[in-house]
């Protein structure tokens, strides 16, 4: 399997590109739009077709690369059908999978963060976007956020994966590149709650402030902008 994660400094955004082999077809997950020729550069070394493109959420730290990637590639965009994106071909429902020759994904619908968050669960590890990062969760004070929904989410999915499942974000911010679900249950500040009420206490109270993309990332990701648009 090739699998390559990839980062941008900017708004500490982890991209992932999966194929099952060289010369073989691949997705994106989390593309930044800034560096879409990286992203093709390292599909042309492998030698693989870019056919399928994931969006976790609609962004508000950065303008996503999957419109541009489709206008290079052809590619079908994919967000899970909560998404407000204008410009999705395929919108996957919860429990549906996504399969690209010999990867399947199953989506999971993880409201909480934004109202449209899904996760993506790929056999030993899961896709988690800004629901679960690590030793954190993403706030819910945007976007239709929403606390309650975010423990459920968590702890009614999330949590309820096999403990040796490995975790990847769609954010660090400390050079941290993947986690466990054993490990987040265990270690991760947020977690250690004992109901969604003490939960909801912590993220109502992080007081903080908004993306410095926001007005312009989110906007931008609902209308598909590409690079000569920006």
């Amino acid at each position: 399997m090739i699998f390559e994660q990839l980062f941008d400094t900017k708004s500490s955004t982890y991209t992932y590109i999966i194929s099952s082999g060289k010369g073989r077809e691949a997705l994106i997950i989390d593309p930044v739009i800034e560096h879409t020729e990286k992203y093709i550069k390292v599909l042309e070394k492998l030698e693989l077709k870019l056919v399928k493109v994931i969006d976790t959420h609609i962004h508000a730290d950065h303008i996503t690369g999957l419109n541009e990637l489709h206008k290079r590639t052809n590619c079908t965009r994919i967000m899970g059908e909560k998404s407000k994106s204008e410009v999705i071909d395929l919108k996957i429902k919860d429990n549906e999978k996504v399969n690209v020759e010999n990867i399947e994904l199953k989506a999971i619908y993880t409201p909480g963060h934004t109202d449209c968050s899904y996760c993506y669960v790929m056999s030993d590890r899961v896709f988690t976007g800004d629901t679960l990062l690590i030793n954190g969760t993403g706030r819910t004070d945007f976007q239709s956020g929403s606390p309650y929904d975010a423990y459920e989410s968590l702890f009614g999915k999330l949590l309820k994966l096999p403990e040796k499942t490995l975790v990847y974000p769609a954010h660090d911010y400390n050079g941290q590149k993947n986690s466990t679900i054993e490990n987040e249950k265990n270690n991760n500040p947020r977690l250690q709650v004992s109901s969604k009420e003490q939960y909801a206490e912590i993220m109502n109270n992080l007081n903080l402030s908004n993306p410095k993309m926001m007005d312009v990332a989110v906007p931008a990701n609902l209308k598909g902008l590409t690079l000569d648009q920006i």
